[in-house]
């Protein structure tokens, strides 16, 4: 089967992104966002998700890291959501619990057709490096309503603010691997409407 590929470019007064993404890769990365703890998520999530992703962005950092990260999120889901394409013969539903450390997180995903974030995560810091961490929520809402998908995030336990933060963004890796990967059983989509 063809790899599942998409480019995307978002230019705005604000920001400057070029995203090129492959579904069926093997988990290469060349990510420079100007933050480098969201370098380092970024890099983790198309390792953990074998996703080959480019991603070039240049923000007003000057202001500072929202606009950066929550942008990057748009292009991101939009880039899954062309990738994917009419969805057919995919498991749609994908979960997973990961640890990292002292940490756990709980990570679901239904490619549904549907935007929707649950997110359950406390943080005990402002920031991790330059990424504020009150912008973990809003990268996974911005990549969840702009790829269409329902996403369900929620921290078990945990102390150290960068585990509890690359343990979400490692689990919504393999969550939406499994979502993402063919089903044999699966001929058409996997809805009982006949579309997602």
């Amino acid at each position: 089967m063809e790899h599942r590929k998409a480019n995307v470019t978002r230019k705005t007064n604000e920001t400057d992104i070029f995203i090129e993404l492959d579904l069926d890769g093997t988990g290469k990365a060349e990510i420079d966002t100007g933050i480098g703890f969201f370098d380092h998520m970024l890099e983790g999530f198309a390792k953990h998700g074998f996703f080959d992703l480019k991603c070039k962005v240049k923000g007003d950092l000057i202001v500072d890291c929202h606009h950066t990260i929550e942008d990057t999120g748009i292009a991101l889901g939009t880039a899954m959501k062309k990738a994917l394409g009419n969805k057919k013969g995919i498991k749609r539903f994908g979960q997973r619990y990961l640890p990292m450390d002292e940490t756990l997180v709980l990570c679901a995903v239904d490619l549904s057709g549907r935007p929707y974030l649950a997110f359950n995560m406390d943080f005990t810091t402002e920031r991790v490096g330059y990424y504020d961490t009150e912008m973990v929520k809003e990268f996974f809402y911005a990549v969840s309503y702009s790829a269409m998908m329902n996403l369900h995030i929620k921290l078990e336990y945990g102390s150290n603010n960068h585990h509890i933060i690359e343990a979400a963004y490692k689990a919504f890796a393999k969550a939406l691997d499994e979502a993402c990967s063919y089903d044999e059983r699966v001929t058409d989509v996997l809805s009982t409407k006949g579309t997602l």
